[in-house]
């Protein structure tokens, strides 16, 4: 087996660089960090992960918890998070929760037992753990960040969209096509997201007079609970016009609740989701959604965990990174229809 003292060698640096590069990548200049790294796999140098931990309190790992994993939501997030890790050196252990504020601390307390050198969390709970380390390392940052939570209350760093702009401007889509009796399908009011997105759609709403026209039921982000809020919204003696979902899950339950009653869409019902997840394009018809910027968003959070870790910028104030999105404007939307063709078919 190579040694370190090969690869320093090979790269033209010294021992303690070769070190910085595999511990702390950032804090190498990015030439001598290329050359150090082009050294080891040349060489095939594998350092003793237990002896560098010792040596400079750090694992190498980065812990996520998502709140359910199943959901396709997060798989572009987890993406954008391992690749970023992976290319400063990080390993990424991903846990998922299911929305169990039991698993939620389990997985915290590695955290604070130093088996993960930070914890990226995609919920919208901050664990009792957590936040003990947050209030133990005050005023300085603990490293601990959030992806899509965002929560001023939590006082930690963040990336996220702007929600209630968002949820604003598919509202403003639907009054554009001359939409009035809108339902809204929102996921669990716990979430700040969801809050965020009922504040912006109701906005919108009050701003076009429409308020008394909206139907707010209430989802979970499932595709289930999205055709059951659907299937309520449809049976209605004034079923809406259009249906604007807060997660694409939803708004495939509310295209399949349509389906089974009958009701074409877009001709007799427009429908709107949010997230643009891969399947959004190839549901029948397509879905017009709310395009999040989920690689971007796995990304941004890494880059704030590991200036945490590094020290880099003001370690005291907690980041918010607000990133675009998009409205994207696909088949399942068009015009109101006019009252004869909204009385047939269902």
């Amino acid at each position: 087996m190579s040694t370190i003292y090969e690869v320093a060698k090979r790269a033209g640096v010294s021992t303690a660089t070769v070190s910085r590069v595999l511990s702390q990548p950032r804090i190498v200049a990015p030439d001598t960090r290329r050359r150090v790294l082009q050294a080891v796999r040349h060489l095939g140098f594998e350092p003793n992960s237990t002896a560098q931990s010792l040596r400079t309190f750090r694992t190498g790992k980065i812990l996520v918890t998502v709140p359910d994993l199943s959901n396709p939501f997060f798989g572009l997030i987890l993406q954008g998070i391992e690749d970023a890790a992976l290319r400063e050196g990080y390993a990424v252990l991903i846990g998922d929760t299911r929305n169990d504020d039991k698993r939620e601390e389990r997985y915290a307390l590695m955290l604070k037992r130093k088996e993960a050198d930070g914890l990226i969390f995609l919920g919208h709970r901050l664990p009792k753990e957590a936040a003990t380390l947050i209030q133990s390392l005050a005023p300085r940052c603990a490293p601990i960040v959030n992806g899509c939570e965002f929560s001023r209350t939590l006082g930690i760093p963040s990336v996220h969209i702007d929600n209630a702009v968002a949820a604003s401007e598919a509202m403003a889509h639907l009054y554009g096509l001359g939409h009035r009796r809108i339902g809204i399908i929102t996921g669990p009011l716990v979430s700040p997201l969801s809050r965020d997105r009922l504040s912006g759609a109701t906005a919108c709403a009050r701003d076009h007079k429409a308020s008394r026209d909206c139907i707010i039921m209430h989802g979970d982000f499932s595709v289930e609970s999205g055709a059951i809020a659907a299937d309520r919204l449809l049976r209605r003696r004034s079923r809406p016009t259009a249906i604007f979902c807060f997660s694409d899950e939803m708004a495939m339950g509310a295209l399949e609740s349509a389906r089974r009653f009958g009701i074409g869409v877009p001709e007799q019902l427009s429908v709107v989701g949010f997230d643009d997840i891969q399947y959004a394009r190839y549901t029948a018809p397509s879905l017009t959604t709310i395009a999040q910027p989920m690689r971007q968003i796995g990304e941004g959070v890494v880059r704030l965990l590991l200036d945490i870790l590094s020290g880099k910028g003001d370690a005291r104030t907690p980041q918010s990174v607000t990133l675009p999105h998009e409205l994207v404007v696909r088949a399942s939307t068009g015009p109101a229809p006019t009252a004869g063709r909204r009385a047939t078919g269902g």
